[in-house]
């Protein structure tokens, strides 16, 4: 090959691959959780194609590793030929399933059923597809050495099959991305959002699915099988499709709930709905306690809800401004008694317990990636009562890394029965509102 010739890889990312590449350009370790029939494969080969073709370093080695050898072959060694068969002065073996690029780099595709093959090696560059089957130690003993002299990549692919040690590399990557980590990237992308499979498809597959199997596959719910997530992906999705017109919610009462953020990489959330429908959060990122109370001035002047419900863990400050300038805002304690003293253990529980029902009796959602990961991301369990509480909200970071702070807003609309003014809201944001 001519030096500074130009090499053009006959390939064009579509949505949301040319998100994805963007992510793996720019990250050392990336998880990627994709649904059935996204493309993952040719973007993971085109990536590995584009490193190799562009590394300058002697000798580069990159590898494409699934579970088994015969997987891998039928997997990715057809797409690797295609998308390199236009390159000039390329090797291929069938026996080794080995490409050598014009450049000296080569690509190996291996079976992680023997993993002894690839030790004493090194590596620019791995993929490990469908990681969900292979063991973790393939990883940790054998390819992450590979990685340390020429300080390479990985990308971690695969769907759902529940709580095993993908899911756990996902939560570690998600907590360390959202903790500020610039080597580590997630991404995790649903059928019901990439938009890759027609809506009319997906629905006759969803039909023709069992709900547990449609879950992890297409909707890439790691907890289809878990029995302690209170709110499931499948119930979101549902929500996310549905929309209400104004005559249909006009005879329920306006609702506002405020989520002030705890700690600095928090989220300040206010969430407005009424009756079934919910609608597109304002989310505030590193806001004082003054401004989020006159963006929250400034929502309730425009809504005209019938009741604002703040959490008083973090609002006093914004409780206090609000009831200065005339509003009508109530207080709520995440850890108070509950109405429904013995169903739920507190009113963090009862608030997100009464959420679930309404998901589950017609709400509707704004179509929010971070809603969705937020209401499904919680777990619950009971008390020695036989009550249901929730893992708080230090738990749940501590264990992904993020705050569910807009589901956490969303819940908040279901604190307390609220009565629907006559008149219809108006002036009723600066007045006393009927609490049923």
């Amino acid at each position: 090959m001519k030096k500074n010739a130009a090499v053009i890889i006959p390939y064009k990312p579509r949505y949301p691959q040319n998100l994805i590449h963007a992510a793996l350009e720019s990250r050392r370790f990336c998880v990627l959780v994709t649904h059935r029939q996204m493309g993952k494969t040719v973007c993971a080969v085109n990536h590995l194609l584009k490193s190799a073709l562009t590394n300058t370093r002697p000798a580069p080695r990159y590898f494409y590793i699934a579970p088994f050898l015969k997987q891998t072959k039928l997997i990715a060694w057809d797409y690797i030929k295609r998308f390199s068969a236009p390159l000039p002065d390329i090797k291929l073996s069938e026996v080794e399933l080995c490409l050598q690029l014009p450049n000296g780099a080569k690509i190996w595709l291996l079976g992680a059923d023997n993993p002894d093959a690839l030790r004493g090696t090194y590596a620019d560059g791995v993929v490990l597809d469908e990681y969900a089957q292979i063991k973790p130690d393939v990883f940790d003993e054998i390819v992450r050495p590979m990685l340390l002299s020429r300080r390479g990549w990985a990308l971690f692919t695969g769907t759902p099959k529940g709580q095993n040690q993908f899911y756990e590399l996902y939560q570690y990557a998600q907590k360390a991305a959202a903790q500020g980590n610039a080597d580590w990237w997630c991404g995790l992308f649903p059928a019901d959002e990439t938009g890759v499979i027609a809506p009319q498809e997906l629905e006759e597959i969803r039909r023709r699915t069992p709900p547990r199997l449609f879950r992890q596959e297409y909707l890439c719910d790691f907890t289809a099988d878990a029995e302690d997530v209170l709110i499931s992906s499948s119930l979101v999705a549902q929500a996310c499709a549905r929309r209400y017109g104004g005559g249909e919610i006009a005879y329920a009462p306006k609702i506002i709930g405020v989520d002030p953020a705890r700690f600095g990489a928090d989220r300040s959330v206010i969430f407005r709905r009424q009756g079934l429908q919910a609608f597109a959060p304002r989310v505030l990122h590193k806001t004082d306690n003054m401004t989020l109370a006159a963006v929250t001035a400034r929502e309730i002047e425009q809504f005209r809800p019938d009741a604002v419900f703040i959490d008083a863990g973090c609002g006093g400050g914004v409780i206090d401004r609000l009831r200065s300038l005339g509003f009508t805002v109530t207080e709520i304690n995440f850890g108070s008694a509950p109405l429904k003293a013995g169903q739920y253990a507190n009113k963090r529980a009862e608030m997100w317990g009464e959420m679930q029902a309404w998901l589950q009796s017609g709400g509707a959602l704004p179509a929010s990636a971070e809603l969705k990961a937020d209401l499904c991301g919680v777990r619950y369990s009971f008390d020695a009562a036989g009550r249901m509480k929730l893992e708080s909200k230090e738990e749940l970071k501590a264990r992904t890394g993020r705050s569910p702070d807009l589901a956490d807003a969303l819940a908040l609309t279901f604190a307390l029965p609220v009565r629907k003014r006559a008149g219809g809201g108006g002036e009723f944001a600066r007045t006393e509102y009927e609490v049923l």
